[in-house]
């Protein structure tokens, strides 16, 4: 089995239910997908470190996006880049800035010089607003952001407000493939 078709099958398993929730953009949904289920499990964590670093790998130069979903991404592509002999950089986008020491929305800020190419991820996108936020304050902090990336589409209208904004999204799998429709 392929690092693709096995974290398919970690995130079926430990990530996809089905029950109703309220997803953060406020709408009612008849099923959930934990993103962090399969990128804090040890095997998740190793898959998805490669697959997203394959993803960046010579068009990025640093990996980052919001907290808490992208946390364990970064940290993995991160990890997988520095065994790979091509140090990648990972920084963290706070959801407001720190209220004290020196105020930052971006955590790693030392490690990513401003003019940085960079990649901004998310574990789940729906609508794409959290993922929008991270790239405008990147943006606002010197960075160019050349990708924007999720483990999981949720395909209920992210990719295309992406798009409006002028971004591509590139998912892993959609929804689609983990329901298997």
């Amino acid at each position: 089995m392929d690092d693709r078709a096995r974290l398919l099958q970690i995130i079926r398993e430990r990530s996809y239910e089905e029950r109703e929730v309220t997803l953060v953009s406020g709408r009612k949904s008849n099923f959930y997908i934990d993103g962090k289920q399969t990128t804090l499990d040890p095997e998740g964590a190793y898959l998805v470190g490669r697959i997203f670093y394959e993803m960046i790998k010579g068009q990025s130069e640093a990996i980052g996006g919001p907290t808490l979903g992208a946390d364990p991404i970064v940290t993995a592509v991160a990890l997988t880049s520095h065994q790979e002999g091509n140090p990648i950089a990972a920084f963290i986008i706070r959801k407001e800035p720190k209220g004290h020491g020196k105020g930052l929305w971006i955590e790693g800020d030392k490690a990513v010089k401003k003019g940085a190419r960079v990649a901004i991820v998310e574990d789940v996108v729906t609508t794409g607003g959290s993922l929008l936020k991270a790239i405008k304050i990147a943006e606002e902090h010197g960075l160019k952001v050349v990708q924007a990336l999720t483990l999981v589409d949720r395909e209920e209208g992210g990719k295309e407000e992406l798009a409006a904004a002028g971004y591509t999204l590139e998912a892993v799998f959609t929804r689609g493939e983990i329901i298997g429709k």
